[in-house]
């Protein structure tokens, strides 16, 4: 039977590259900057609002969605800038579809939010 080359302290190890990714994009991903702001608002509003837990989990959800997009485009954006210096067609249009996962996530979100806060909001006024 082969050995298993499980590590904890590869484990462990592996999250620290994580962690520092996120550092990364924090200190220069203005778009992702714009998102984590956007999703403090949106918890914000939700625990001011009191929204059920099931409305929780679409808020949680949302905010994961849009925020992996965005993180999936930084690295497909470097990515391509890595491969190809110069201006290229084929990695302009890779590109825009990484950015467009972006806009779909979070127009995606934004409807989330929509359906969850408009209808609590009018019940304030």
């Amino acid at each position: 039977m082969a050995r298993s080359n499980f590590s904890w302290k590869d484990r462990i190890r592996s999250f620290s590259y994580a962690f520092n990714g996120l550092k990364i994009v924090w200190q220069e991903e203005h778009n992702f900057r714009v998102h984590l702001v956007a999703a403090i608002l949106a918890i914000m509003l939700s625990y001011l609002l009191r929204i059920s837990h099931y409305e929780w989990l679409a808020v949680i959800f949302a905010i994961g969605f849009v925020l992996v997009c965005e993180l999936l485009n930084t690295a497909v954006e470097h990515l391509a800038d890595f491969v190809c210096q110069e201006k290229n067609p084929d990695i302009k249009r890779i590109k825009d579809i990484a950015a467009a996962a972006v806009v779909l996530s979070s127009l995606t979100a934004l409807l989330i939010g929509l359906i969850i806060f408009i209808p609590r909001i009018l019940l304030l006024c």
